[in-house]
C-alpha cells in the first residue's frame, strides 16, 4: 500500500520559495539556462528554411502558369502555319523556352518533336555521377519536405510508345477542353513542368516539357544563404551567452563559496567582495551579502564577547557565595554563620538580578525588530513613571523635578514599553548616584525634528574620559558601598541600544548649569503623521 506523507500546515498556503521555483529546469546550471534561451531564438531563425520550400512551390506554380500559357500562344499561333512552318515554329520555340514541344495528330501519333529536328534544349542528369555536395542538398530537399508535410511529388519518367493517350496531361486537356499541367522530379530531384493542350475532341495535342533546374538552384542558394546566417548567429549568440553567463555565473558562484565559508565559520577573516565596479544586481547583491556578513560577524564578535562577560560577571558572586557556604561548615559561632548566611542570600539575589538584566539585554535587539512603532507622547509617559515610581518609593527620598511639555507636543515613534524602560534605568542610575535630599531635574523639550530630553543629578559626576565606557556591559565605576553588588552594570548598556534601535542617540554630559551632576541627553526624532 502507497504511503501518502502530508505535510502539516501547508494546505491552502503559497510554496515556500514564493513561487521562484522552475521545476522544469531545476536541474540545470545557469550557463545552460541562457545558452538554451538563446539558441532557441537561432531554432526560431531556422524555421524559416521551411519558409523555403512554400517559396519553392510558388515558384513552380507560376512556371506551371507560364508553360500554360505559352502553349496556349503556341497552339493558337499553329492554327495558321504549314506543316514545315508548324515544325520551325515549334523548334524556335523550343529552343527560345529551353523546352521540348511535341504535336500529336489526329490519330494520337508524335507529328513533330522538337528533340528530333534539333539539339535537346535540356538532359537530365545521372545523380551518380554528380559530387556528394549534390547528395547532401537532396537529402535536406526530402528531409524538409517530410517535416513539412508537402503532398508528394512523382517522378518523371517518359513513356515507352511516345502516344496522345500515353500522356495524362493530354487526356485531362482534351477533356476539359483547358489546357493543364503538372510538376514531377527528375531523377536528379529537379522540377519537370508537363504542359498540355488539346484541340477539341480529337486527338490532336500539343505537349511542352521542360527541366526547371534554375526553381532548385534559387532554393538552394537561398537555403544556403539563411543557414550561413544562421551559422553566424548561433556562434555569435554562444559566446554572447558565454559572456553572459561569465558575467553573472562566475561572479554568483564566488558569492556563493564564500557564504559557504562565513556559514562554516573556519575563518573569521573571511571576506564576501562588495564589487564597487559593477552597478548592476550582481554588485548589489555583493555588497548586500558583504554588509550582511559584516553585520552577521559583529553580531557573533558581540555575542561572544557578551557571553565571556556574562561568565565573568557570574563568577564573582558564585565564588563568594561558595566562600561563604564553605565557611559556614567549619564556623559554630552563631553571629558569624548568621553573617555569612547574609553573605550567601546577598549573592543569590545578585545573581538573580544580573540574571534577569542578562535575559533582558539578549531580547532587546530581537523584540526591538518585531515592535510596531506607535505614537508615543514623552511628556506623559514619563509622568506616569514617576508617579509609578513614587507608589513604589523607588526615588530613596531623592527629589526628581519634572518640566512635564504641552499635550501632544514631544511626540515620538516607538515601543513604550521599551522606551519606559530606558528612563526608568537613567532614573535609577541617577538615584543611585544621588545623595538622599538632592535634585534630579528632567526636561523633556521639541526641537525641529527631533524630541530632547534631560536627565540631570547632583550626583560626583563622571570623567570625561569615562563617559564612552559607561555605555559597555557590565561596566560599573562606584565605590566600595553597602550597595556593592545591587547594580549588573547593564541599565545603560540596554538603554543605548533601545534608544539606537529608536534611531536616535545618548550622551553623557556636565550640567549645563556648571553645577557638580551629570546630565544624560537622550535624542529621539519626532513623530510624523502615521504609525509605523
Amino acid at each position: 500500500m502507497e504511503r501518502v506523507i502530508v505535510t502539516p500546515n501547508r494546505i491552502g498556503k503559497p510554496p515556500l520559495d514564493g513561487g521562484l521555483s522552475l521545476r522544469w529546469s531545476a536541474r540545470l546550471s545557469l550557463t545552460t539556462r541562457i545558452l538554451a534561451v538563446n539558441i532557441l531564438a537561432i531554432a526560431l531563425l531556422a524555421g524559416s528554411l521551411f519558409y523555403l520550400n512554400n517559396y519553392r512551390d510558388s515558384l513552380t506554380e507560376e512556371r506551371l502558369a507560364q508553360a500554360r500559357l505559352q502553349l496556349t500562344i503556341i497552339s493558337d499561333a499553329l492554327e495558321f502555319e504549314t506543316a514545315i512552318d508548324q515544325s520551325d515554329l515549334i523548334v524556335r520555340s523550343a529552343q527560345h523556352l529551353n523546352a521540348r514541344i511535341r504535336l500529336y495528330g489526329a490519330d494520337g501519333s508524335k507529328i513533330v518533336d522538337s528533340f528530333d529536328l534539333a539539339a535537346p534544349t535540356y538532359q537530365f542528369i545521372d545523380p551518380d555521377t554528380q559530387p556528394w555536395r549534390k547528395d547532401a542538398a537532396r537529402i535536406l530537399d526530402q528531409t524538409i519536405e517530410n517535416m513539412v508535410l508537402s503532398a508528394p511529388i512523382g517522378n518523371y519518367a517518359e513513356p515507352e510508345i511516345d502516344h496522345f493517350s500515353a500522356w495524362q496531361e493530354l487526356s485531362l486537356a482534351r477533356k476539359t477542353g483547358q489546357p493543364t499541367s503538372s510538376v514531377s522530379f527528375a531523377p536528379d530531384r529537379t522540377p519537370v513542368i508537363v504542359a498540355a493542350i488539346s484541340q477539341g475532341n480529337s486527338s490532336e495535342g500539343l505537349l511542352l516539357t521542360s527541366n526547371a533546374k534554375d526553381i532548385t538552384r534559387i532554393v538552394r542558394a537561398e537555403r544556403s544563404s539563411v543557414i550561413l546566417v544562421i551559422f553566424a548567429a548561433a556562434v555569435v549568440s554562444i559566446l554572447l551567452s558565454l559572456f553572459l553567463a561569465r558575467t553573472i555565473v562566475r561572479p554568483i558562484r564566488k558569492l556563493a563559496r564564500a557564504a559557504v565559508q562565513v556559514r562554516m565559520g573556519r575563518s573569521t577573516e573571511i571576506s564576501i567582495p562588495k564589487m564597487p565596479g559593477r552597478r548592476d544586481e550582481i554588485g548589489q547583491l555583493g555588497r548586500a551579502l558583504a554588509d550582511m556578513s559584516a553585520a552577521l560577524r559583529h553580531r557573533i564578535d558581540a555575542t561572544e564577547a557578551f557571553a565571556a562577560d556574562v561568565s565573568h560577571e557570574i563568577k564573582n558572586p558564585l565564588a563568594s557565595l561558595r566562600s561563604a557556604l564553605e565557611g559556614m561548615e567549619r564556623v559554630d559561632d552563631p553571629e558569624l554563620k548568621k553573617q555569612l548566611l547574609d553573605i550567601a542570600n546577598d549573592d543569590v539575589q545578585r545573581i538573580d538580578r544580573l540574571i534577569n538584566d542578562i535575559s533582558d539585554a539578549s531580547r532587546v535587539d530581537a523584540e526591538l525588530a518585531r515592535a510596531m512603532f506607535e505614537r508615543i507622547d514623552v511628556g506623559r509617559m514619563i509622568e506616569q513613571l514617576l508617579a509609578s515610581r513614587e507608589q513604589r518609593m523607588s526615588n530613596q527620598g531623592i527629589k526628581i523635578a519634572f518640566a512635564r511639555p504641552g499635550r501632544d507636543v514631544a511626540m515620538v515613534m516607538g515601543d513604550g514599553g521599551r522606551l519606559e524602560r530606558v528612563f526608568s534605568n537613567l532614573l535609577d542610575n541617577a538615584v543611585s548616584f544621588s545623595k538622599e535630599g538632592d535634585l534630579i531635574e528632567i526636561l523633556a523639550t521639541p526641537d525641529a525634528d527631533e524630541v530632547i530630553i534631560h536627565i540631570s543629578d547632583q550626583g560626583p559626576g563622571i570623567p570625561e574620559e569615562q563617559r564612552k565606557t559607561i555605555f559597555n556591559r557590565f561596566h560599573s565605576d562606584r565605590p566600595e558601598t553597602e550597595d556593592f553588588g545591587r547594580h549588573s552594570g547593564l541599565g545603560l548598556s540596554i538603554a543605548q541600544t533601545i534608544i539606537e534601535g529608536h534611531e536616535g542617540s545618548i550622551q553623557v554630559f556636565d550640567r549645563r548649569d556648571n553645577k557638580p551632576g551629570t546630565c544624560f541627553e537622550v535624542r529621539l526624532p519626532k513623530a510624523g503623521g502615521q504609525p509605523l
